[in-house]
């Protein structure tokens, strides 16, 4: 197991011989390690990563010491990534994004953008009404359960609704590029979450396979 906190920078294209190809550009670390947990001592066996440093005077003094035990400075995110062990890694340890390569599977975890409230056409590809005059039924959800038995609306009925603004895991995306030098990777095709989101970017479960790029 292996993975990075990242932040999303957007999308672009490279060029490989089979023509131009869309890349998402994820800031990947460098994250430091700063705390381990085991599983004799915590039950399970997980690393908790810190990235993007910040001021000290905009951190509490709880945090403050939770971050002096890796005395590796102050950061504005802390996720934990399950590990199948921690032996490996110490507290403070830097890890960078050359743990990927090109040609790897990578899992990719972000909060999609929120569309706020939206109707059936919109959040589900409801096909609607007709549009043409006087048909009165455009874009309404329609007739929704029965009257005399059950006299409710069973769950789990699509319905207009919050949209978006949820965790979604995007797996088995092919990681195109790494460029060490300036912390980024490129995964092919899109990745959850609005420019500038926080994302975690995570071996595949399903897909452990590797592909030549050349």
């Amino acid at each position: 197991m292996k993975g990075l906190i990242g932040k999303k920078l957007g999308m672009t294209q490279v060029f490989s011989i089979d023509g131009a190809v869309p890349v998402t550009a994820i800031e990947a670390g460098p994250c430091y390690v700063i705390q381990k947990k085991t599983a004799a001592k915590d039950g399970y066996s997980a690393l908790q990563l810190g990235f993007g440093h910040k001021k000290q005077k905009n951190v509490s003094k709880p945090l403050q010491g939770h971050f002096n035990a890796a005395n590796r400075g102050f950061f504005r995110v802390l996720r934990e990534l399950r590990f199948d062990s921690t032996d490996d890694y110490e507290q403070g340890k830097e890890l960078t994004v050359d743990m990927f390569q090109p040609g790897e599977y990578v899992d990719i975890v972000g909060t999609s953008k929120g569309r706020g409230f939206t109707g059936g056409v919109k959040r589900y590809g409801f096909r609607g009404g007709k549009a043409s005059h006087g048909s009165m039924f455009h874009r309404a959800p329609g007739s929704i359960g029965a009257s005399a038995y059950p006299s409710r609306v069973f769950k789990g009925k699509r319905l207009p609704g919050h949209m978006g603004n949820q965790r979604v895991t995007a797996q088995g995306l092919l990681v195109f590029g790494v460029r060490p030098d300036q912390n980024l990777i490129l995964v092919k095709g899109a990745v959850p979450g609005h420019r500038n989101s926080i994302v975690l970017i995570k071996n595949s479960v399903k897909n452990k396979k590797s592909k030549s790029l050349e």
